[in-house]
């Protein structure tokens, strides 16, 4: 079909063009330019690591805005490189299609949501809600603490506490964050 013949195209255009395949006569003749590609990403990975501990670690750098600063302007030049042409996204910058795409959305079941209401209800009928008090309070003191949440977590979990209850907890130990403007 037409349809068919279309994104055979369009799978070949986005092979050539957005995975950098056509720049190399031999991609895998003799996996030397897999080999300098992995190379090539595992340098830029560990300068990335040194600039994270030139913050003093993770929590510092969060807390200096580097990964956000990092990921806009990453945003910046990738969308600067698709308007200008440089980075090639089929069918957004090139090869677009002159008729209109319909792309078809999702319909939710409008039950789904009344009977996922009635679900929790029920477990929450249902459930040892002594159990669940206790080991939210368990989840609740490791947090306060220095120890590894996960075993609480799960322990929280097998009580049939919900994802809410979980993450309020964690919640009312540390706050919500908030990010940090970066200018």
């Amino acid at each position: 079909s037409e349809k068919a013949v279309n994104v055979a195209l369009r799978t070949q255009q986005v092979i050539a063009h957005e995975t950098g395949v056509a720049n190399t006569i031999d991609p895998l003749g003799g996996s030397f330019y897999v080999e300098w590609l992995t190379n090539e990403m595992e340098k830029r990975a560990y300068d990335i690591f040194k600039q994270i501990d030139n913050f003093g670690g993770v929590i510092k750098a969060i807390e200096a805005g580097y990964f956000q600063r990092e990921i806009a302007e990453s945003a910046f030049r990738y969308q600067r490189e698709i308007d200008e042409q440089k980075r090639i996204i089929v069918g957004v910058n090139e090869y677009q299609q002159a008729e209109p795409i319909t792309i078809p959305i999702l319909q939710m079941d409008p039950d789904g949501e009344r009977r996922q209401i009635a679900r929790l209800a029920e477990l929450r009928q249902t459930r040892d809600n002594e159990r669940v008090g206790a080991t939210l309070s368990a989840l609740r003191a490791a947090a306060r603490g220095t120890v590894n949440t996960m075993p609480f977590i799960l322990d929280a979990v097998k009580a049939y506490a919900t994802l809410q209850e979980i993450t309020d907890v964690f919640r009312e130990v540390f706050g919500v964050y908030q990010e940090p403007v970066i200018v």
